[in-house]
């Protein structure tokens, strides 16, 4: 199983070389916190975070 990365651009948890979501090969994989965003429009974490699609993000890189 490959180790979970979250991207220093956009938060996003994902495994693999880019990002998915912005496409940044940047990446943590020392973060703490996990949230998932279902509905980021009715989230108040959403736009705390400033995210704009759903799916599992880092709460702190």
């Amino acid at each position: 199983m490959a180790k979970e990365k979250a991207c220093k651009n956009c938060k996003l948890i994902y495994e693999g070389d880019n990002c998915p979501s912005c496409g940044k090969k940047e990446f943590s994989d020392n973060f703490k916190g996990k949230v998932e965003i279902i509905d980021f429009e009715k989230s108040e974490l959403a736009q705390k975070l400033k995210v704009h699609k759903k799916g599992l993000y880092a709460i702190k890189l």
